[in-house]
């Protein structure tokens, strides 16, 4: 697998995970195609602005798009924060995709960006996600109300060796 910056024509592919209940049951809502274009939109922004964002994460055997991981600057509990957020297709969980694409963000922070500390924010319920978080060598901090939803959140952290 490898990743490489969203582009506009990952519409499609993003909203095979955005429209999907299941795979959005932790999240506070599914998206639209418009939706979907503004959150591509977002990230280019990010691109732009951070040098860091989403990106979409594509099988180097079939060229296909398995899913999307990257680095994110949040804002938690008055704090700017670089989270590690992955989500795939359905059709890929279970695979070791997201550990390994949170796993190459994490090395890419920490060695070639600098961080210091990176989190990941986490639905409670989301044990899955919580796993990968884990497996990458992350630990349960503490759990806020972000202020972006509203909703609880795991903080997952680890700091740079």
């Amino acid at each position: 697998m490898f990743l490489r910056q969203l582009t506009r024509d990952d519409v499609d592919n993003l909203l095979g995970i955005f429209s999907d209940f299941i795979a959005m049951q932790y999240y506070p809502n599914t998206k639209s195609r418009e939706e979907t274009e503004e959150w591509i939109c977002r990230n280019l922004e990010s691109y732009q602005k951070y040098g860091i964002g989403l990106w979409a994460a594509i099988l180097k055997d079939s060229n296909e798009f398995a899913g999307q991981c990257g680095l994110v600057v949040q804002h938690v509990d008055g704090k700017t924060e670089i989270e590690i957020g992955y989500l795939f297709l359905r059709k890929y969980w279970g695979q070791g995709l997201a550990k390994e694409a949170a796993l190459a963000c994490r090395n890419y922070g920490f060695t070639s960006l600098n961080f210091t500390r990176l989190i990941s924010l986490i639905n409670p319920n989301n044990i899955p996600s919580r796993r990968v978080a884990e497996k990458i060598g992350m630990t349960l901090e503490k759990e806020v109300k972000w202020e972006k939803t509203g909703n609880i959140q795991c903080v997952y952290a680890i700091a740079r060796m």
